[in-house]
């Protein structure tokens, strides 16, 4: 496929699959309860609601749906389960924002959740979105076989948990408090836990559905872990330089709580090197799976998260 083509298709889906995961969130974050439930208070599905919709890329569903997509499957049960994961990361970053953690004001160009309603409301609304998330995984509607939803829902608890998302962000806090210089390697793991693991584990998980062989789910493996670090690296980039309107938050904040990035460590000039390298290395690693042209759009995804702006 050549590059314009890729280019073109790739906004394309990235655009129809933001949509689409917009409408399904909204139809999951309606009143109405579920067998079980017994009620859902209006203010807090209203601040879930607030979190989770009319804004962002949707980068996480659009990776999972379109590693689904490589094996023919589309529908329903894919973007479930790209909403689910969707909503774990709009729950972290409504935790991410409040005063105990990041202590940000804005998220997406409006005023983040605890601004626009309140602290207690932000962390239940995150609660909601983490919880609601496995339940959607775990339902019957996201996949015929149970085997793959309990194989999905332990996949995306140990993405998610103390050894991934929520373990990174804990030393991406502790770090913020050190003298010493951070060192590169521990910059990685943290950047490989908080964000890479929801990044690969969208990309696993549309294996997994997709019913991808050995080689394939290795293959689809590294591309996940190369591209999740080229977006945190992309986005230590874009905090330094970037433009707060474009981005939609405050930039400059790492550098003024000393968070560990891999610009603070390398600077600007080597910090892109590697965010380009790890890009390579992401295109690479669908080459090596053999997916040939039917890979173009993702091998556009790894260009995008290396060249955007927000």
């Amino acid at each position: 496929m050549g590059d314009h083509l890729a280019k073109d298709e790739f906004a394309m889906r990235l655009v129809a699959v933001a949509g689409a995961t917009e409408a399904m969130l909204d139809n999951l974050l309606q009143p109405h309860c579920l067998p079980g439930e017994k009620d859902r208070p209006a203010r807090l599905l209203a601040a879930m609601r607030y979190a989770a919709l009319g804004g962002g890329k949707r980068l996480r569903p659009f990776l999972l749906v379109e590693t689904a997509r490589l094996f023919g499957l589309e529908g329903e049960g894919v973007l479930r389960a790209a909403c689910a994961l969707e909503m774990i990361h709009c729950y972290s970053l409504v935790h991410d924002d409040l005063p105990a953690m990041d202590n940000d004001d804005l998220r997406r160009g409006r005023p983040t959740v605890h601004k626009a309603f309140d602290e207690a409301a932000a962390i239940l609304a995150g609660d909601g979105l983490l919880t609601y998330a496995f339940d959607i995984v775990a339902d019957a509607p996201t996949h015929a076989d149970p085997a793959v939803r309990a194989d999905l829902t332990l996949m995306l608890a140990r993405a998610v948990g103390l050894g991934g998302m929520v373990g990174g962000q804990a030393l991406d806090l502790e770090a913020e408090g050190r003298d010493t210089p951070h060192e590169a390697g521990f910059v990685a793991l943290m950047q490989a836990m908080k964000t890479g693991a929801l990044l690969l584990y969208a990309v696993e998980a549309g294996a997994r559905m997709g019913g991808a062989n050995a080689l394939q789910k290795a293959a689809l493996s590294r591309f996940g872990a190369a591209l999740g670090a080229a977006f945190q690296v992309a986005d230590d980039i874009l905090d330094a330089e970037g433009d707060e309107e474009a981005l939609g938050k405050r930039a400059g904040k790492d550098a003024d709580r000393n968070k560990a990035t891999l610009v603070a460590v390398l600077g600007l000039a080597q910090a892109r090197k590697k965010r380009d390298a790890l890009a390579r290395e992401a295109i690479q690693a669908l080459e090596d799976g053999g997916f040939g042209d039917k890979a173009g759009v993702l091998a556009e995804a790894a260009r995008f998260t290396v060249n955007r702006k927000s």
